[in-house]
């Protein structure tokens, strides 16, 4: 496994587990699959409803506590002081942990600063390893790091083939906050990610898959990427990336597939207060 080094001097798995959609009733044996074929990033939320099976088998798995590196995130709705400090308390329990290794922010809506002062108490009292935000863009990230005391260790935010966020990425890169992608594979698009043109010629020439080339693609940018799947064998190609490198050419020829567009809703686009409290 390779690790990125967060601001902090925490190291961080450079691919990991999530279990977004995952039905609770089957997360925990594929959270158990995963840390069986490597996996040490595990990823959920409380908005994913499946924290309590991540905790079963956390507690189950003979993977060490201290060599699992959980993440979780807090919801909008958690978002006073109070309610965050106590929500993170509540996903610790779920969880069968006693600390955490990095909590986000999951939305910049509504009183996230708030929200953002109780992650950095529980980062002082020393229950959680890194806190971090996801889905914030470079303006509302660049603000949350300039007035407040701890600067986020990270973003987790949708990045793909489609939607590559260089812009995002390089401001990152200037507040020393480590990207993360969620959803790399590009979700319902993944199919053009298998059928790429370049990928697939890569793919040849390493003996890999195309996804294995473009998880690999985020690992040389300095991303961390949190594929998803419920089948043991794509667990195992997808966590299979770093015995190979891309040269800077090729890098480029996958740059040229970036349509600078989310695939979901864009950050400055009312719509998204909408959906994330539906």
């Amino acid at each position: 496994m390779e690790f990125f080094t967060l601001n902090n001097g925490v190291k961080m798995p450079a691919i990991g587990f999530g279990v977004f959609q995952i039905p609770e009733d089957i997360c925990e044996k594929c959270v158990l699959d995963a840390l069986e074929v490597g996996y040490r990033l595990i990823d959920t939320a409380q908005a994913y409803y499946n924290e309590e099976a991540v905790g079963r088998a956390i507690a189950k798995t003979s993977v060490p506590r201290e060599e699992i590196f959980l993440t979780t995130k807090v919801w909008v709705t958690e978002y006073t002081y109070e309610k965050a400090k106590k929500s993170v308390l509540e996903s610790m329990k779920k969880l069968q942990t006693d600390y955490l290794d990095l909590v986000l922010i999951h939305q910049p809506l509504s009183d996230y600063y708030s929200a953002w002062h109780a992650l950095e108490d529980l980062y002082k009292d020393k229950k959680l390893r890194a806190i971090g935000i996801s889905n914030f863009s470079a303006e509302r990230m660049a603000d949350l790091a300039t007035f407040n005391e701890i600067v986020p260790a990270v973003n987790q935010v949708e990045t793909h083939l489609f939607f590559q966020q260089q812009f995002l990425h390089e401001w990152m890169e200037k507040f020393k906050i480590q990207h993360e992608a969620w959803e790399p594979l590009g979700q319902h698009r993944i199919g053009e990610v298998t059928k790429n043109p370049v990928l697939m010629q890569l793919a040849e020439k390493y003996s890999k898959t195309p996804t294995q080339i473009f998880l690999h693609f985020n690992f040389q940018r300095g991303i961390i990427s949190i594929p998803k799947s419920v089948k043991k064998l794509r667990m195992e190609e997808n966590i299979s990336i770093f015995d190979f490198e891309l040269t800077a050419d090729e890098i480029n020829s996958i740059r040229t597939f970036d349509e600078n567009k989310s695939l979901w809703a864009a950050y400055d686009n009312p719509e998204i207060v909408k959906m994330a409290m539906s």
